[in-house]
């Protein structure tokens, strides 16, 4: 094989990227965060990402694997962070309390888009986008079942009541989180937003329990 035919194989196919593919695509999420799927043009993405249309078609496919991209890195980064809180806390009172408190600190940074990406920037996404819509929806129906299941360990541990209905009082929460979101895009303040939260935990069936049992 000649010394041509080596760097043949040594080179490889195709042009490198001249750009830095995660600081893209965290710039695409910024911009489906601040604009919705539907709102956001690909020009607008063109231009916060840094890339001509042939590098991004090439790195992320269409617009549509970018937006599921985005959100895959919006729900293990910031979007996450509410989820994460509740995880964290054996008490099921601590751990909406820490939810939603979570929940009104990401959405009233001065420097970030307001409102949750999960829930408000996939709302207007039309028809034509059926599977990334039952996507999204399945993606929401999970951070449901997860509050459910905090508050089924609520029933076990004696915090509620035997005869709870879980599902009800998780799609409440669920609805409160969601309303939290909209309220925060409005531009109603932190303050206000902890005393609302402060409110609805307080009217919750709650009932007192030892420490000893929330032992993990």
């Amino acid at each position: 094989m000649s010394s041509v035919d080596h760097e043949a194989v040594r080179r490889p196919r195709g042009r490198p990227r001249s750009f830095d593919r995660e600081a893209a695509l965290r710039r695409a999420m910024e911009v489906f965060w601040d604009k919705g799927f539907d709102n956001c043009s690909m020009s607008d993405l063109v231009a916060a990402m840094g890339i001509n249309s042939p590098s991004l078609y090439a790195a992320f496919g269409s617009k549509e694997d970018l937006f599921r991209e985005a959100m895959d890195l919006y729900i293990g980064a910031e979007g996450g962070a509410p989820l994460r809180a509740l995880a964290a806390h054996r008490s099921c009172r601590d751990a909406l309390q820490a939810m939603l408190g979570s929940t009104v600190e990401l959405f009233t940074q001065p420097d970030v888009s307001r409102g949750c990406m999960l829930f408000l920037g996939a709302m207007n996404i039309g028809a034509q986008h059926h599977e990334l819509g039952v996507h999204l929806h399945e993606r929401r129906r999970k951070v449901a079942d997860m509050i459910a299941e905090k508050l089924s360990e609520g029933v076990r541990d004696g915090e509620l009541a035997p005869d709870t209905d879980v599902g009800k009082l998780a799609e409440l929460c669920v609805t409160v989180f969601a309303g939290l979101s909209i309220q925060a895009q409005d531009g109603v303040s932190r303050a206000t937003l902890s005393g609302v939260i402060d409110q609805f935990v307080s009217t919750l069936p709650f009932r007192a329990v030892h420490a000893e049992n929330l032992a993990r």
